[in-house]
């Protein structure tokens, strides 16, 4: 780091640097609020993250995070059990649950296969998916990886997977953002606007 910092100081800033998105000017802007802050509240925010550390694991059904044995999802029993959305990361959760539409079930795979970075299928949650879909209740299976070259090859090697078991699966629609101008919107996003359009 700097020669002018203390060995303390700069051990820090790296801790933050590790964190995703974070480049060393936000590091040390992070570092010196941290410094800035009274001991206890410092010490709170420590002890926070060594009990999430501690506390929360993977859900054993869906792969969610929680500090239960099952999450507060897969523990609702006026979820819809029939129907599972197939997402890439927990913050994918979220952005479903804030929508407030669909009263569904989840499995989160925590990546996406990408032979390019190393990424295997046995590496992801996969198999677990798999063992869900043994005893007959789940009927559709939505995917909901993200519209990325990963994503979509994720999608597929689950899909064929998955409808052998007899189980419909089905794919997230992607088109037109709302407030998005056309001039601006790739072919790809285009093309599939089109084909899934709807009628009026």
């Amino acid at each position: 780091m700097s020669e002018y910092n203390a060995a303390s100081f700069d051990r820090l800033v790296e801790q933050f640097e590790r964190l995703p998105g974070i480049g060393v000017k936000t590091a040390t802007r992070l570092a010196y609020y941290m410094l800035s802050l009274p001991q206890e509240e410092a010490l709170q925010f420590a002890d926070a993250i060594v009990d999430a550390r501690k506390k929360l694991h993977y859900c054993r059904i869906c792969c969610n995070l929680t500090d239960q044995e099952i999450c507060s999802i897969c523990a609702d029993s006026k979820r819809d059990k029939s129907v599972i959305c197939v997402v890439e990361d927990i913050r994918d959760v979220v952005a479903m649950e804030k929508t407030r539409e669909f009263r569904i079930s989840y499995h989160v795979l925590h990546g996406v296969i990408s032979p390019m970075k190393g990424v295997l299928p046995d590496m992801i949650r996969i198999r677990e998916l798999l063992q869900r879909l043994k005893d007959g209740t789940v009927q559709e299976v939505i995917m909901a990886t993200n519209a990325t070259v990963e994503g979509e090859a994720t999608a597929m090697y689950l899909s064929k997977l998955i409808k052998p078991l007899g189980i419909k699966v089905t794919r997230l629609a992607y088109g037109l953002p709302v407030g998005g101008d056309l001039e601006y919107t790739d072919e790809v996003t285009l093309v599939r606007a089109i084909r899934g359009r709807q009628e009026l």
